[in-house]
């Protein structure tokens, strides 16, 4: 047993998945900090105030409101348990885009612009085709496949130019995501090709498209809103596991995954073994892409959410947050389920703080940040995990009195190989 327990500490993905969490206790924590910080240099606030905020930083998902007597009540939540499994799912996409990408050695930090071709794909889609003739299935179906495709083509430009022109993929990405944001906006603007899809309805409202439901097109709930009454959620959710899933098998158990990773490793060593560099590096922006396209379709397919095209003044930043969603998980597809999860969870404590405290949901993004910068910084913390500086201190001067100073012969490699073997025994 106690050999099982050290061999499974050894594992790289064991340090792996060791260094997110570290990541993440550590976020958690400082966020902690800082509403305690902010509570006790706040002179509205008392101690009472600040131990809800610390409470709700960490237990926000279970907040249930207050009590009758004005106290924090907690428990099973299934509002804020939907809404998160909600907001989870184009998360999850968009840090599947980023995994597989960076696990075929590029960095693809152009999900946002492919979540915007997919979005304005799937709109034009779902409410251009008429329920009338077609069935909303269908349409559905139809407006899904499009999103996808559409981030598809948009992945493969960078992927083109970095495979034919060796351009980096990170500079093109940020193109084509300006690219896409004013192209977008022109596609629905007024006087536009279709501006027709607008929502007039409510006159609050200005530059917003018309949900899906207005045309009836809409993912089933598949059950899950008796489980989750009173929340957004819907089988968005299912088919993003689904996905996340089908990627895994793709990446560790077929022979084109094989060829991806492989051309990441050394593009040039899988061009010497026959396999094709050029087609993979593209296929492989392509497959981010459609990842990206999937993720936008099953947002804006939901039903109950709405497009503000005035995409130029920011782009989305559910793309952006594919980036820390992937480092998490250590790219891993599964992992991604469960960080997506975890990500959404920190927005519905967000609102949970902003509602019930007198604190601000900002805190919850500094924990974000703190937590996307030491996942940045992962490898470091599994060296100190393994005892890495430690071997280092502890080798470098043996390594250095290994070869007598005054001794001009040189060892035999044999015999220097043998006594290699012999130290690693």
């Amino acid at each position: 047993m106690k050999q099982k327990l050290t061999h499974l500490w050894g594992r790289d993905g064991t340090k792996s998945v060791l260094a997110s969490l570290i990541s993440i206790v550590i976020g958690m924590a400082v966020g902690g900090l800082i509403v305690v910080l902010v509570g006790l240099f706040n002179p509205s606030m008392g101690l009472s105030a600040v131990w809800e905020g610390v409470r709700l930083v960490f237990g926000g998902l279970f907040s249930t409101g207050r009590s009758a007597a004005g106290q924090l009540t907690f428990g099973f939540n299934p509002t804020n348990m939907g809404t998160m499994l909600f907001r989870a799912t184009p998360l999850i996409l968009t840090g599947l885009s980023v995994a597989v990408a960076y696990k075929t050695g590029l960095f693809n930090i152009g999900a946002p612009g492919q979540y915007l071709m997919g979005t304005a794909a799937t709109l034009i889609l779902a409410l251009s085709i008429p329920t009338e003739t077609v069935p909303a299935v269908l349409v559905w179906v139809i407006a899904f496949v499009g999103g996808s495709l559409a981030g598809a083509l948009w992945g493969c430009i960078p992927g083109l130019v970095k495979a034919f022109l060796n351009i980096n993929e990170v500079l093109a990405c940020i193109m084509t995501n300006w690219i896409a944001a004013n192209l977008v906006t022109w596609l629905f603007d007024s006087g536009s090709l279709f501006e027709n899809l607008q929502n007039h309805v409510e006159n609050t409202k200005t530059a917003y498209i018309y949900k899906t439901s207005f045309n009836g097109v809409a993912t089933s709930k598949m059950g899950l809103d008796v489980i989750f009454p009173n929340s957004q959620v819907n089988g968005g959710i299912l088919i993003a596991i689904v996905i996340a899933v089908f990627m895994y098998i793709l990446m560790n158990k077929t022979t084109l995954g094989y060829e991806l990773k492989a051309c990441g490793a050394n593009r040039h060593a899988a061009r010497y073994a026959g396999i094709s560099d050029k087609r993979n590096i593209v296929l492989s922006m392509a497959i981010a892409g459609a990842l990206s396209g999937a993720a936008a379709a099953l947002y804006y397919l939901s039903g109950n959410t709405e497009f503000f095209w005035n995409t130029y003044q920011s782009l989305p930043a559910i793309g952006f947050n594919g980036i820390p969603v992937a480092l998490l998980a250590v790219c891993n597809p599964i992992g991604v389920i469960f960080t997506g999860c975890f990500m959404s969870m920190l927005d519905v404590v967000g609102q949970q703080l902003t509602n019930l405290t007198a604190y601000n949901e900002y805190i919850t993004d500094v924990i974000i940040a703190i937590i996307v910068y030491l996942s940045a910084f992962s490898l470091v913390i599994k060296m100190a995990i393994s005892g890495g500086f430690r071997k280092r201190r502890r080798t470098a001067p043996a390594e250095v009195s290994a070869a007598p100073p005054d001794s001009g012969e040189v060892p035999d490699a044999g015999e220097t190989a043998a006594e290699e073997g012999g130290e690693q025994a």
